[in-house]
């Protein structure tokens, strides 16, 4: 598949995405991605490590999950639609788990764009300062 999309899995694993041993290839489980990571200082960004992130976010807050959002940008929606993908996917093959957290992320959407809307306005907006 890698040859097919023209990826180099070393590339894939410089991102921090999955391992390749011994001739195979597995992505990480959400829980094995790293809790520190940052869009805005990861060289290789993926959709799909965003997509698990902001699953991961939504678990822990709507808030939380919206801050990611906005500072996704467009990347954001990429995500959204990878998360339909992946919700299909884990529902076909009866990953009840995984299809929740994808189900859970494409139900929120709504209020996650509201709330990154929210924010970015909220970071652009001027302030009044005192004179004194």
């Amino acid at each position: 598949m890698a040859r097919a999309k023209n990826t180099s899995l070393a590339g894939v694993e410089e991102s921090g995405i999955g391992e390749a041993r011994a001739g195979k290839f597995r992505l990480y489980e959400r829980s094995e991605l790293d809790p520190d990571w940052s869009p805005v200082h990861d060289e290789r960004l993926t959709v799909w490590e965003a997509t698990q992130h902001l699953a991961t976010a939504l678990e822990r807050s709507e808030s939380e999950a919206a801050e990611l959002l906005h500072v996704l940008g467009g990347n954001g929606d990429r995500a959204r639609q990878l998360a339909y993908l992946l919700y299909q996917k884990a529902n076909d093959r009866g990953w009840a788990a995984e299809a929740g957290a994808y189900n859970g992320l494409i139900t929120a959407w709504p209020n996650l764009r509201t709330g990154a809307a929210t924010i970015a306005a909220e970071a652009t907006a001027p302030t009044q300062q005192a004179l004194i």
